[in-house]
């Protein structure tokens, strides 16, 4: 089946979603759900999105915060472009529904977490994501414009090269048309023709072991332009939340919000000690990346599974009322936050690098956009500041969304083959696809993860090609499933990983590696992906 939009967005998080607002009074829009609205990366965020929004605050901290967090790195005219723009988003969000807590004064009831010099993160409880996912998906599902179709993969984005066109990194003119979609009910590949395509896919937190990223976020996005020779930048800077609930077992692993250290908790080791203040001044409420690698030091050097979040000296019905989600989950498995220290331990969290995008959100193949976890636009630069992530995606939802619609009418769409099944079957055996996924997981977390080193790396490098060639001879002659799509696509974004980290000869914000462990003295300049 060919259906044929003005806009087609593959992801349904808030980049995605608001988007499509932004641009179905223009023109028919199709949401791509790799499962349904509901699910996606921005459902699981807890703490909340930045912006400045009081009088004791202002621009200049925030892009100062966002700029030191980001090792200094970050592209200043991006930051400033964000941090600029977000209280006209916050505004257009609270328009669509979303509901931000307030004091009893009628002020937002603004929080601080860790790298923030103000406080200025709003926020709905400890279920920020979730309220603003839903507020969207009330909005999307009322607009006569938008198509919403769930449990719809895409495989690939159309380009040239599925028109007989040999296309390489070094062609200047690779367009995409659309895509491919393995529709999920029918089993059958559909072509989803579009004169404007937003990536919208979130992260690749399954591309490691231990996540709190839900199941769907295998880099979709990320592998298929990559695919299409389009350019990948930072895949090194992998952010590891520091304070996962440590519930072996639990996938995805549980988040503790940051906003719970801004609060006040503590990090204590089994036996009560804090630790924070060994490794920086700032102790429990430094960046991500120094409290995700003292926790893992601490662990390696006393042989523990998780060190402790402390909680306990807070008013426990202040405690109860600020995260109430976090409060009755934990409680479910046994653990009374307000009287039992929260055991917690780093898990995969967030991308800062990914599709390689300029101040409008174009990705370097025409007609191809990004926005959201998936897109590298230089914001976080090494490692992100906490919260900032919501703001950048709805701010460069916006961009796209100007900057396509002003040349909607350029466009054009183009006849494409159906996809090609012939000669292929059903996998003889799943567990190979299975299996498959469990170890690329555990080389990733074995070799490159909160610490590396080159012989790490190079270790991942070999044990992953393998892979790679294993599973594209399984792809080759299989017919197509979500499963070894998921597969090829958490490999690619693996070798990815892998091969940036490589290329940076420097200890970098989210990327440390024990061969060059002081940036100063590493010599290593940026590296050229």
């Amino acid at each position: 089946m060919v259906h044929q939009y003005d806009f087609l967005v593959i992801g349904s998080g808030i980049a995605g979603m608001s988007f499509a607002l932004k641009v179905a009074d223009k023109g028919k829009v199709a949401i791509l759900c790799k499962s349904s609205l509901e699910e996606a990366n921005t459902s699981y965020a807890q703490g909340g999105i930045a912006s400045v929004m009081k009088q004791t605050d202002n621009f200049e901290k925030h892009i100062q915060d966002t700029i030191t967090a980001g090792d200094n790195i970050c592209d200043r005219d991006v930051v400033e472009k964000v941090v600029k723009e977000a209280p006209a988003q916050i505004k257009e969000l609270i328009s669509w529904g979303v509901d931000f807590d307030k004091d009893e004064k009628g002020n937002f009831d603004l929080h601080r977490e860790g790298g923030h010099s103000e406080f200025r993160i709003l926020h709905h409880k400890d279920t920020t994501g979730s309220e603003i996912q839903e507020s969207l998906i009330q909005q999307v599902k009322h607009h006569p414009n938008i198509d919403v179709f769930n449990n719809h993969f895409a495989i690939e984005i159309l380009t040239q090269h599925h028109l007989g066109q040999i296309v390489t990194r070094h062609t200047p003119d690779i367009e995409c048309y659309g895509a491919y979609v393995l529709d999920n009910n029918t089993r059958n590949i559909d072509t989803f023709l579009a004169k404007i395509t937003l990536i919208a896919t979130g992260g690749i937190g399954n591309v490691y072991h231990t996540t709190t990223n839900p199941v769907i976020a295998t880099g979709d996005g990320i592998a298929m332009v990559h695919r299409a020779r389009g350019v990948i930048r930072d895949m090194e800077f992998v952010q590891f939340h520091p304070t996962a609930l440590y519930h072996p077992g639990e996938r995805p692993s549980f988040l503790i919000t940051e906003a719970m250290r801004g609060y006040g908790a503590l990090l204590r080791t089994s036996d009560g000690k804090e630790f924070m203040h060994k490794y920086d001044a700032r102790g429990a409420l430094a960046p991500r990346d120094i409290v995700a690698r003292a926790i893992d030091n601490e662990m390696k050097n006393r042989g523990d599974d998780c060190v402790y979040l402390d909680v306990r000296h807070k008013d426990a019905e202040e405690t109860k009322n600020h995260f109430p989600n976090i409060y009755q989950h934990c409680l479910d498995l046994g653990i009374d936050i307000t009287k039992d220290m929260i055991p917690v331990a780093p898990a995969a969290h967030y991308l800062c690098g990914g599709i390689s995008v300029d101040l409008d959100g174009q990705s370097t193949i025409n007609r191809l956009y990004a926005a959201g976890e998936c897109s590298r636009t230089g914001l976080h630069g090494a490692n992100r500041l906490a919260s900032n992530s919501l703001i950048e995606a709805v701010v460069y939802a916006d961009a796209v969304a100007k900057h396509a619609l002003q040349r909607l009418d350029n466009y054009s769409y183009k006849d494409f083959p159906s996809w090609d099944d012939s000669g292929t079957s059903l996998p003889e055996e799943n567990v190979l696809i299975t299996q498959s996924v469990k170890e690329v997981q555990q080389i990733m977390s074995t070799y490159v993860g909160i610490v590396r080193s080159n012989l790490r790396l190079q270790r991942a490098l070999s044990r992953l090609e393998i892979l790679y060639r294993e599973t594209e001879s399984l792809f080759d002659r299989s017919v197509v499933s979500k499963e070894i799509c998921e597969l090829r696509n958490i490999i690619s974004v693996g070798y990815l990983i892998i091969k940036q980290a490589m290329q940076r000869k420097e200890s970098r914000g989210l990327h440390y590696t024990i061969d060059y462990p002081d940036p100063c003295k590493a010599g290593g300049e940026e590296a050229s992906k």
